[in-house]
């Protein structure tokens, strides 16, 4: 049986934040718990986003919440390399092996060009996605436009028939079935830029496959493309890994949460002294077996319900190691478990998250990180990780004294 392996692919646009630091725990978890190996790799080919010192930034907060990938930046090992602007010729020796099977094709329609069909369509009430007005160009024609320098993108030639396995398990293992997954494929979504740089829909499948990765473990904002991705798959005969799309979190009001509102960046909970296990413990409650606080899972592209107002149950005394362990499936915990991150793989099955949208509660980070500070202190070695962890703190607050 093939080792497990995952990978937490952020974009260096900006800090880590707790969607983002969740993303990662589960796929650490997940890889511990099967005894396998996670990447980290860092998806950077939209240069006009990139943020300097974001990538040292996020391997900085995974090394505070102890979450050490296997393969990475600074890890070398034999997925390399980690950086998909370093990973080029892979994505056009794919982008070539579909247009030589005609999945794909060149697409040499300007921007200005776009934009007047969209306009044009719209007023006449069609629908305007693009009308494929590249697609019948002859091969001698493209290998004009080329040769004397001509722009062009390369798009995927979605059909009537799509590839799109109809598969007879679930395609996501968390939300299971996808309802009209053919009808909801993009007409041809662009894989290759002008630039030559790819699209996160071609390098993703692309590295996927290439690293071997086994499971891929992210957000759920992912999800409406995943049948883009199983038809890309298809379209170069190759093997999907398994996708699990983890539930989107909400702010307290129910809102999404976004990376630019409200404490989200996990940074700002180091400097502020909480205890990052007890941040691991807080964010693996979020969509596991959290029923109290969970919200039902709209469409992508709908708005999120309001928060229920269903109180949370009375806390559990925390579970002890040997307990949690005791037998191969264990239920599921509930919203006042306080779990170390060992206790977490140990207890952690992914049947049990739930497909719900889950609220962060604030009130139940001021819990749980008072009971891991509560077992810190219980121990010489708790101690003194708190103080090396305080010093820090304290010089920062008072630098004169």
């Amino acid at each position: 049986m093939q080792p497990v392996l995952l990978r937490f692919a952020p974009s260096p646009t900006g800090a880590l934040h707790l969607g983002g630091l969740r993303t990662a725990l589960f796929n650490h978890v997940f890889a511990r718990k099967h005894g396998g190996r996670w990447i980290l790799r860092i998806e950077d080919t939209d240069a006009t986003r990139a943020v300097p010192g974001a990538v040292e930034g996020i391997r900085e907060m995974l090394g505070w919440a102890g979450l050490e990938y296997d393969f990475g930046p600074g890890k070398h090992g034999p997925h390399g390399p980690y950086f998909q602007s370093e990973r080029l010729d892979l994505y056009h020796f794919y982008a070539k092996k579909l247009l030589d099977s005609g999945h794909a094709y060149r697409c040499f329609c300007s921007p200005d060009h776009l934009a007047a069909t969209r306009e044009r369509l719209a007023r006449a009430g069609m629908n305007t996605t693009y009308d494929k007005a590249c697609l019948n160009l002859t091969e001698e024609e493209v290998a004009r436009r080329v040769r004397a320098g001509e722009k062009s993108i390369v798009r995927l030639n979605v059909r009537p028939d799509s590839n799109l396995p109809r598969r007879t398990t679930p395609p996501d293992l968390i939300f299971g079935h996808l309802r009209d997954a053919h009808a909801s494929l993009p007409t041809d979504p662009v894989l290759l830029k002008s630039d030559l740089f790819p699209t996160y829909h071609l390098a993703s499948v692309v590295d996927d496959f290439e690293m071997g990765i086994t499971h891929v473990l992210r957000g759920e904002e992912w999800l409406p493309s995943l049948p883009l991705h199983l038809d890309l798959y298809a379209s170069l005969a190759l093997d999907p890994p398994k996708f699990a799309h983890l539930p989107l979190l909400l702010n307290a009001d129910g809102t999404k949460m976004s990376k630019r509102k409200g404490d989200v960046q996990v940074e700002d909970y180091m400097r502020r002294g909480w205890e990052p296990g007890a941040i691991l413990n807080w964010l693996a409650l979020a969509g596991w077996g959290v029923h109290s606080h969970a919200q039902p899972a709209p469409a992508p592209d709908s708005e999120t319900p309001p928060p229920t107002s269903t109180p949370p149950p009375p806390p559990p005394p925390p579970p002890s190691p040997s307990a949690s362990s005791s037998s191969p499936r264990t239920a599921a915990p509930d919203s006042t478990t306080i779990l170390s991150l060992p206790e977490i793989i140990a207890q952690f099955d992914l049947a049990a998250l739930t497909h719900r949208r889950t609220v962060l509660d604030p009130a139940k980070l001021e819990y749980i990180n008072k009971h891991h500070l509560m077992r810190a202190w219980a121990t010489d070695a708790g101690l003194q990780s708190l103080a090396e962890r305080a010093r820090p703190l304290v010089v920062s607050a008072f630098p004169q004294r």
